[in-house]
Parts: structure tokens; C-alpha cells; sequence
């Protein structure tokens, strides 16, 4: 295969009409890189994919691969290959002539595209099936022909339009380690679109956090987890409590701010202005009931669903029912202070 190439989204918006899909993003995605776009419907991943890939024209900014600005190139001459949800087998076409479909439009002799295509179906562990059309195949079988059918280009990227979403639980997870494997072993940068925290998890060495056509936060993702930089990214990632409040001070390093209700909170960190917004969050499991740590949610002192993990052992030696007042702490340090993006 190809060398892996560098992505580098510079300052790149897409606006349909009056609606801004992509709002000045910037994004360098390293060589040989396994990357999620994650985030709910409408955040703006798949035009980014699509912007990427040259199905979608870039409303302003550029994208470079490699050392090539691909921007107002058609997506033949970029590099890259995108595998579509739909797959979008050629349902007529057997396996073999669907892999090589691509180097039939090139003009490679059918020889050799069609030997081409046999060591795809290989590598995909799909040669038994050469002769077959996709009708005659599972879901998952159907994925692994388009994939073999991106790649026999031989590209720098592969682009995966949620590749996962039609496919049953069980296959999913299955499929998804072989997508981290295929990877591994090509070495090419992967670029793959899902709404599911737990695909991006299993799979990226890069999660790009997207919501409302803008990058929230992209880092590994055990960052992303366990230090998330904005209160969206906390609430979409799950298992964070967010708190939002305003900094009325700070103590020994430590901001304090207060939350409706008139309770007051400190948090680990400063350079805060008196008076301005702050959100922070502490993941569940890091909150103790009683001096301990069944999952409960409280409410009180102007903070709603609070949730809190306790072990059974501890919960059942000390049980509590609903309605009952039950103090709760946290160490300073697992209050991590979160970002604005208009900050």
C-alpha cells in the first residue's frame, strides 16, 4: 500500500444556503492514523468527511494531503477512497468485477484489474465468493467487498461513512475489530464517521468531538474520556457529572464559584474572572456517598441528576431510599474545570 498521508483541514466551512454545516474548522489528522468524527446527527462529520473526500465542494479553507493542497481536485485525483454507508454494490456485477469496477474506469486491461481484484477479495478473505453478486451475501460480507473495492485503489486515506450502522450488534463488534486490524496492518490514515462513543473508543487513535458544525475537543481517546475539555463533550462522552455555576473567588489555588440554589464549590484551577461562567465536571465513579464510592441520582443545593456509582458492598451496608439527605464529596483534583469554545 501507499504511504500514509497527513490530513490538514485548514479553517474550512461548508454553508448550505443560510445554514452553516462546518464553521471554520481546523484539524491535522497524522499519517497512518486510525481518527473517529464523532457527535450526534447534524454536528457536521459527514460534510467534513465529504469536504475530505471531494463529494462536497469547501465553502472556504483548504484541505492538504500529504504536501498536496486537495481542495479543488476531484475526488479521483486525491488520494483517497471513501466506502459509503449504503456499500452501493453494482448489484448486476459479481464480486470480482465490483472490486475492480474503479480500474475499469482508469483503463486498466481486464486481466489485470480482475487479478487485482482477486488479491483484494483475498486480503478480505472473500475469494471463495468471487463469482457471487451481492444479493447472495450477509451484511457483513457486503462490507468487506466495499472495502476491498475502496482500497484496490491503493489510496493514501480511506474515508467510512458510518460503516457500522447497518450492520446487527453482535456483527458490529466483530467488524469493528477487524476494521482496527485491516487498519494496523495497511498502515493508512483511516477516517471514520459514527455517532457511537463506544465505535470511536474500540477504534481511533484520534477522536474529533463535533457538534454544531465545530471541533469540540480532539485528542486519544482516554483523554477525551477522562479529561474532557467542554461540558458538551462530558455530557456526549457519558458517566460525567456537569456542574455549571459562576466564580465568585478563589482559595489556595482552587476556583470557587456558586450554583443556583446558593451552594458554593471549588475546583481545582484559576485565572478566572469574578463573576464568569464555569463549568466543571467529576466523573461518576469518583464521588463518594458517606465515605464510600448501585448508581444513585441526587438532587439538591440548585444541582439536578447528579449521579453517583457506589459499590453494592457499600451501598447495602449503608442502604439510603429516596427522599433521604446524604452528604457527598469528591476530591478537588477529579473536578476538571471545562472550556468555551467562544473563550
Amino acid at each position: 500500500m501507499s504511504k500514509a498521508a497527513e490530513i490538514d483541514i485548514v479553517s474550512v466551512s461548508k454553508i448550505y444556503g443560510a445554514t452553516t454545516a462546518v464553521e471554520d474548522i481546523s484539524l491535522k489528522i497524522p499519517a497512518g492514523t486510525y481518527c473517529c468524527l464523532l457527535g450526534p446527527s447534524g454536528c457536521g462529520k459527514t460534510s467534513t468527511l465529504r469536504m475530505i473526500a471531494g463529494h462536497e465542494s469547501i465553502s472556504s479553507g483548504d484541505v492538504r494531503l500529504g504536501n498536496i493542497v486537495v481542495t479543488d481536485l476531484p475526488p479521483a485525483r486525491r488520494g483517497t477512497a471513501m466506502m459509503f454507508q449504503s456499500y452501493a454494490l453494482f448489484p448486476h456485477l459479481d464480486l470480482i468485477d465490483n472490486v475492480a469496477f474503479s480500474l475499469k474506469m482508469k483503463g486498466v486491461g481486464k486481466e489485470e484489474r480482475r487479478a487485482k481484484a482477486l488479491v483484494m477479495l483475498k486480503l478480505m478473505q472473500m475469494e471463495a465468493y468471487a463469482g457471487r453478486r451481492p444479493a447472495q451475501l450477509s451484511g457483513g460480507q457486503q462490507q468487506r467487498v466495499a472495502l476491498a473495492r475502496a482500497l484496490i485503489t491503493d489510496p493514501e486515506a480511506l474515508l467510512l461513512d458510518e460503516p457500522l450502522s447497518a450492520l446487527d450488534p453482535f456483527l458490529k463488534i466483530r467488524m469493528r475489530a477487524e476494521l482496527k486490524k485491516l487498519q494496523t496492518s495497511l498502515g493508512i490514515t483511516f477516517v471514520h464517521v459514527t455517532h457511537s462513543q463506544e465505535e470511536a473508543m474500540a477504534l481511533a487513535d484520534l477522536i474529533v468531538v463535533m457538534n454544531d458544525g465545530r471541533i469540540e475537543q480532539a485528542a486519544h481517546p482516554r483523554i477525551v474520556f477522562e479529561r474532557p475539555a467542554t461540558a458538551f463533550v462530558a455530557r456526549f462522552m457519558g458517566d460525567h457529572n456537569v456542574v455549571s455555576g459562576r466564580v465568585s473567588g478563589s482559595r489556595n489555588g482552587m476556583v470557587v464559584f456558586d450554583v443556583p440554589g446558593g451552594a458554593s464549590l471549588a475546583a481545582s484551577g484559576q485565572g478566572r474572572a469574578i463573576g464568569a461562567p464555569i463549568d466543571i465536571a467529576i466523573r461518576t465513579d469518583h464521588v463518594r456517598i458517606r465515605g464510600s464510592t448501585v448508581k444513585l441520582s441526587v438532587n439538591g443545593a440548585g444541582i439536578e441528576d447528579f449521579t453517583v456509582i457506589v459499590d453494592d458492598t457499600s451501598f447495602f451496608a449503608k442502604p439510603v431510599a429516596v427522599g433521604d439527605a446524604v452528604p457527598i464529596a469528591w476530591d478537588a483534583e477529579d473536578a476538571i474545570v471545562l472550556g468555551h469554545l467562544d473563550s
